[in-house]
């Protein structure tokens, strides 16, 4: 059974079975002990929740007018949103990001003539980052932002390179499939 992942406001991680989201409280088992207690964690502490078939939900922070005392600092309000903007920059390049088509095609039809040649561009390409022209990132705004641009770019280079190994792998099967068809 493969495992959700809530990542928590103070950056930790919990490796969990989530069984209900309510409009407060996240409510789960600990992966390694599914038969154990249940757990709550209140929805304001959670910045996102990796689930088993790796789609994610983000949790925003609802502002709230509060008087907050001077002892909290300033810091503590920076790490919420470092933390938002990575999950969205994440989120984001998978909706987003359509800028591997160069490097995918091009190791397909490379592959295709000689799987062996096909690996040279299949290990060039998987291991460069997306030119930034490439991104697609849906806002200018979002553009300035580090911790944003940073998880949006791993996460396209994620992408790109899964795409790029697809394509290698279709050319090999497509090759081995013609070997076989033609040794009988």
């Amino acid at each position: 059974m493969a495992q959700d992942v809530i990542l928590k406001k103070t950056g930790e991680s919990i490796q969990s079975k989530v069984l209900e989201i309510t409009p407060s409280e996240v409510k789960y088992k600990r992966f390694d002990n599914q038969e154990g207690p249940l757990y709550t964690v209140a929805k304001s502490d959670i910045t996102i929740i990796t689930y088993a078939d790796k789609t994610t939900e983000a949790f925003e922070t609802q502002e709230v007018a509060v008087s907050v005392p001077p002892s909290v600092p300033a810091a503590a309000t920076g790490a919420n949103n470092y933390f938002n903007m990575m999950a969205k920059g994440g989120a984001d390049a998978r909706l987003h990001y359509k800028g591997y088509t160069g490097a995918g095609t091009g190791t397909l039809a490379v592959s295709l003539l000689s799987p062996l040649i096909g690996l040279v561009p299949a290990v060039i390409c998987s291991s460069t980052e997306p030119q930034t022209s490439n991104l697609n990132i849906p806002s200018p705004e979002l553009f300035n932002d580090p911790a944003y641009l940073t998880s949006y770019a791993n996460e396209a280079k994620k992408i790109k390179s899964r795409k790029v190994w697809k394509n290698w792998g279709i050319a090999l099967g497509v090759n081995l499939a013609l070997v076989i068809a033609l040794a009988n």
